[in-house]
């Protein structure tokens, strides 16, 4: 445990707290709280959640943005941009891109350690590692378009996280993804609730 750790988890749950509630400062806060997790997960060798941070930077941008200039249409009584859902259509090309680039994805963090020895050590957990990442691509995508679905995919996220960071020795992540678990589930209920009512 190290202070970038614990740093990372404050800001962790600050972010998803404020997020779950619908609040756009959940963004702010999580500008923030990429970069600490950039440091952390190099410092632990777990490239793909390591590079996930500066694409999650530039997701959480455009999140920022949707959420506050929400077209005309899409505005909620409140004039905040509404919940939105997913198509069975796009859950079956989302279903895909996880598949089809988590199977690649974990193949290049197997070759990296093999090409360049000295910089990156082998990912403990490649494959949940990879899936992890594209899995935690498409739940902040998600998120960013404000559809409540995104909490479905981070439930999946936050079981997953608990495995591997257990596995890769850290000590307070698996508890703060165990909360996010808790704030994933109160979170789905809410925004569904919320959808119905804007529908």
């Amino acid at each position: 445990m190290n202070w970038i750790e614990i740093i990372s988890a404050v800001l962790g749950l600050s972010c998803v707290f404020l997020a779950g509630r619908g609040s756009k400062y959940n963004f702010w806060v999580g500008y923030v709280y990429n970069v600490f997790l950039f440091v952390l997960f190099w410092r632990q060798h777990l490239y793909s959640a390591m590079i996930l941070q500066p694409v999650a930077f530039g997701i959480n941008l455009y999140g920022h943005w949707r959420w506050t200039h929400p077209k005309a249409e899409e505005k909620n009584s409140h004039g905040d941009l509404k919940i939105g859902t997913l198509s069975t259509g796009r859950w079956v090309s989302l279903f895909t891109f996880v598949v089809l680039a988590g199977i690649l994805w974990a193949r290049v963090l197997q070759w990296l350690p093999e090409r360049w020895p000295d910089t990156f050590a082998p990912d403990p957990q490649p494959l949940l590692d990879s899936f992890i990442l594209m899995l935690t691509l498409s739940a902040q995508f998600l998120s960013a378009r404000k559809c409540w679905e995104c909490w479905i995919v981070w439930l999946v996220v936050n079981a997953a996280n608990i495995a591997l960071y257990i596995a890769s020795g850290l000590y307070v992540m698996p508890l703060v993804s165990a909360l996010y678990l808790a704030n994933g589930i109160w979170s789905l209920v809410s925004w569904k609730k919320k959808f119905n009512k804007d529908e």
